[in-house]
C-alpha cells in the first residue's frame, strides 16, 4: 500500500546486496525508524566489535553473511548466515567479527 509514509510501491531488497564492508569499520544502514521499533542492517569487518552494553528492548539478530561472535548474558554464541538470536531487553550483550559478516538488527520497542 502506497502512504505518505511510503511514497514508492514496495520492492523486493536483496539484504547482503543493501551494504557494503568498509575496511576496519562497522557499517550500518536504517531501514525503519518507528516509534514501535526500529530494522537496521550492519556491516562488520573482521576485527571489529561492539563492546558489552545493555538495551532497554528485546533485539533480534539476524545474520546475513558470515558468521558473529555474539556474547549474550556471559555467554558467548556463534550465530552463521541463516540463523537468528534473540537478545532480551536489559541483559549485557557484545559483538564480535572473528570474521566479515553483516547482520540484520529489529528493535522491538512495544
Amino acid at each position: 500500500m502506497i502512504s505518505p509514509n511510503n511514497p514508492a510501491p514496495p520492492q523486493p531488497l536483496t539484504l547482503t546486496e543493501a551494504i557494503d564492508f568498509s575496511r576496519g569499520a562497522i557499517v550500518s544502514k536504517t531501514l525503519v525508524d518507528r516509534p514501535t521499533g526500529t530494522i537496521t542492517l550492519f556491516a562488520f569487518d573482521a576485527g571489529q566489535r561492539l563492546s558489552e552494553h545493555t538495551a532497554p528492548f528485546d533485539a533480534v539478530v539476524q545474520v546475513i553473511e558470515g558468521a558473529a561472535e555474539l556474547t549474550i548474558g556471559g555467554r558467548p554464541i556463534i550465530c552463521r548466515a541463516g540463523q537468528m538470536v534473540i537478545m532480551p531487553a536489559n541483559v549485557p550483550h557484545a559483538v564480535n567479527a572473528a570474521e566479515p559478516f553483516k547482520m540484520l538488527l529489529t528493535m522491538i520497542r512495544s
